[in-house]
């Protein structure tokens, strides 16, 4: 898929180049300010939402490295993708990133920002490289939006378009997007208090989602109840013994690709249905399983795609 193709799936038109731009963009970013005096020519993602999202914008032309893919690319991404350098299989180290000399590095995860990886964003800054990270992730949680919803997502979305010049192709992802999402509500249809366990990864320890995630966004959208929504944290680890004791109507799996303990969709099924204990929960005995990729449940270009998913999924399951 060429260039003109991907700003057509992105909804952005071809005829819409980047305008030339004289003056500076600055913005207040997980309370440090990120300033681009003209659009970015040299832009590293370092890690794949942050990917996905370049590319929807149609700016695989101004990209010089990706790094940390954890899913195939999206099909309507991949060949933008393929002509972009993969800077590392994780997180470049920062003398790796100094040495591809970008002028703008953005990531949704604050791990990419580490000391054994790209290093501090201040410390690029004072180097004159900006580097954005997704308001879901600050350093200082203070600093950002603790809890996620589609409204920061799609705010995101937005003032990376601006930085980057391509304000219209921003809000034309945005409204696409949008439409399907709204789309994806209106046919939701689960009975009432139906309860979800979103199922991340792990069998020895399931990791679950809690509070303040995608998933609780989605949960609440849906007009279901997540299984773990009395977390306090996104992520809490669960067992299967006070799992059994929820035992929910209905079980969102993760299907992760990197290969570790309960990772992909169909070993946690597996796993789920031979387990003693969880092979009694009324999901499991009834097939109540929806599956989705474990991108999608982060802030992502994937997300309204986990909604879909899981709107159609509750509608088709047995009751």
């Amino acid at each position: 898929m060429g260039l003109a193709a991907l700003l057509l799936v992105s909804g952005c038109g071809a005829d819409d180049p980047a305008p030339a731009r004289a003056a500076s963009v600055n913005v207040t970013n997980c309370g440090q300010n990120v300033s681009v005096a003209a659009p970015p020519q040299r832009a590293l993602s370092l890690e794949q939402n942050a990917t996905e999202i370049l590319l929807s914008l149609g700016l695989a032309d101004r990209m010089i490295g990706t790094s940390y893919q954890t899913d195939p690319v999206l099909p309507e991404l991949r060949d933008e993708y393929e002509r972009v350098p993969v800077l590392a299989a994780r997180y470049p180290s920062r003398e790796a990133v100094l040495d591809a000399q970008p002028d703008f590095v953005y990531s949704t995860f604050t791990s990419a920002y580490a000391g054994d990886a790209a290093g501090a964003r201040a410390d690029l800054r004072k180097l004159g490289v900006p580097a954005y990270l997704s308001r879901f992730a600050c350093e200082k949680p203070a600093d950002g939006q603790p809890v996620v919803n589609f409204d920061g997502l799609f705010a995101e979305i937005t003032e990376v378009a601006d930085l980057f010049g391509v304000s219209d192709r921003g809000a034309r992802l945005v409204a696409a997007q949008r439409a399907r999402l709204d789309a994806a509500v209106r046919a939701a249809d689960a009975p009432a208090d139906t309860s979800v366990l979103w199922y991340y990864s792990g069998t020895s320890t399931p990791y679950v989602a809690g509070s303040g995630g995608l998933p609780a966004a989605i949960s609440t959208l849906l007009g279901v109840r997540n299984a773990y929504g009395d977390a306090k944290q996104t992520w809490p680890a669960g067992n299967w013994e006070q799992i059994a004791e929820r035992n929910p109507d209905v079980i969102v799996v993760a299907d992760l690709t990197r290969g570790g303990d309960g990772d992909s969709a169909r070993s946690k099924i597996d796993f789920l249905r031979s387990n003693p204990v969880t092979a009694q929960l009324d999901a499991v005995k009834a097939g109540r399983f929806i599956t989705v990729s474990g991108s999608s449940m982060d802030p992502s270009v994937r997300s309204v795609a986990a909604v879909e998913q899981v709107s159609a999924g509750l509608a088709e399951l047995p009751r």
